[in-house]
């Protein structure tokens, strides 16, 4: 009864979506993958291979061509092969009308990275996301539990940004006033400037003010989808929640920001902003971190980014993202694994990328579709189908 009910509530959705698929790519020197020109299914494609041999490269080559960016480095240069000097990735993007986007990126040791849509460059590269929506879900988001609040963060950017030009103009000027503070804040002699103090402050209060509302609003929409989809993944096992908690629910940021103007002189850093967001996350009322299991942990990070999925599509530019699924199965029970596939294997969830070392998982998923996919093998930084 979960699973009809979530497909009836999906159904009701994308009517209101548009469909975009990855036809083709073309790799030259990306990580491990020497060289690569592969075609995939608009519906599911399945790659299978060890660990280590180059399969969530592939994954990162696409999260690279929609998001400019890697999702295991932020350091563009290790990506290029050992052995090479340069990069490049091309994709050939089509919607649901027949109609393609060339997206090229270059990568140089030394240089910065140049992206072309259509081979016309950007002239910011901002200007690219949300062109191409897309959510991965990779063993890396286990950081999002166990790491710092900077990852929760993080994992609320990467959404809102593709649905929102404005929160992205907002966090990259709010990260430009909190670093010239903090500058000033570590100065010595002479002893820092009050009204550059001010003005950094000022800053920060009116992007910060932005950012923390389009964070709050997107917590607010998306807890009871998540909280649906891990029903379901669950079976109903568990309760789980999530609260967003910003020092701006403290009073005016201005004011919240300059308080302890004393006390962030003597730290040398800025104690007060939306920097210092948290997203907190329970199992049962309690801390997800405390309180869960490796099986529990991995449901409610599975249902994040489903719910993560379905806040993407309807919003922005209303366009069911590419899904890409690396190693989801690992950890986790036979019952939770038969959810996972129900929700993903039909055509609701547009075009999925998914890896695995173990055929079995694909077998099943693969079984159940009845419909268009292609399976490709992994090894050595070799691709074939």
């Amino acid at each position: 009864m979960l699973i009809r009910n979530f497909t009836l509530t999906l159904h009701r959705f994308l009517q209101f979506t548009a469909f975009m698929i990855l036809r083709q790519v073309t790799i030259l020197n990306y990580k491990n993958i020497a060289q690569a020109e592969l075609e995939f299914s608009p519906k599911m494609n399945c790659l299978i291979g060890q660990n280590g041999e180059g399969k969530t490269n592939l994954l990162d080559a696409i999260h690279f061509l929609s998001l400019c960016k890697s999702s295991t480095t932020s350091l563009d240069s290790a990506c290029i092969r050992h052995e090479a000097e340069t990069a490049m990735l091309q994709g050939v993007f089509e919607h649901e009308d027949g109609t393609t986007e060339e997206i090229a990126l270059g990568l140089a040791r030394g240089r910065k990275k140049q992206l072309k849509r259509n081979k016309k460059p950007y002239k910011r590269l901002t200007e690219h996301i949300g062109l191409i929506p897309l959510i991965m879900v990779s063993p890396v988001d286990s950081l999002l539990i166990g790491g710092g609040s900077d990852e929760r963060r993080r994992f609320m950017d990467v959404v809102i940004s593709q649905t929102d030009h404005r929160y992205l103009d907002a966090l990259v000027n709010y990260n430009k006033a909190l670093a010239q503070r903090n500058a000033l804040l570590k100065q010595e002699e002479p002893a820092p400037d009050v009204e550059l103090l001010a003005l950094w402050e000022e800053q920060m209060a009116q992007y910060g003010q932005i950012i923390y509302e389009a964070r709050e609003r997107y917590v607010e929409a998306f807890v009871p989808v998540f909280q649906e989809i891990h029903a379901i993944v669950s079976q109903g096992r568990e309760q789980v929640g999530l609260q967003y908690v910003s020092h701006a629910q403290r009073g005016p940021l201005l004011e919240v920001i300059r308080r302890d103007r004393q006390k962030d002189l003597i730290m040398g850093y800025s104690l007060h902003g939306i920097h210092r967001d948290e997203l907190e996350m329970t199992l049962g009322g309690f801390s997800l971190r405390r309180e869960g299991s490796q099986g529990q942990n991995k449901t409610f990070l599975i249902a994040l980014k489903l719910a993560q999925f379905d806040f993407l599509r309807r919003t922005g530019s209303k366009t069911t993202p590419l899904l890409l699924l690396d190693d989801i199965f690992d950890k986790l029970d036979a019952d939770r694994v038969e959810q996972i596939v129900h929700l993903v294997s039909g055509d609701r969830f547009g075009q999925i990328f998914i890896t695995d070392t173990n055929r079995d998982h694909l077998d099943q998923i693969l079984s159940r579709m009845g419909s268009d996919y292609r399976l490709f093998h992994v090894k050595g930084g070799e691709i074939q189908q």
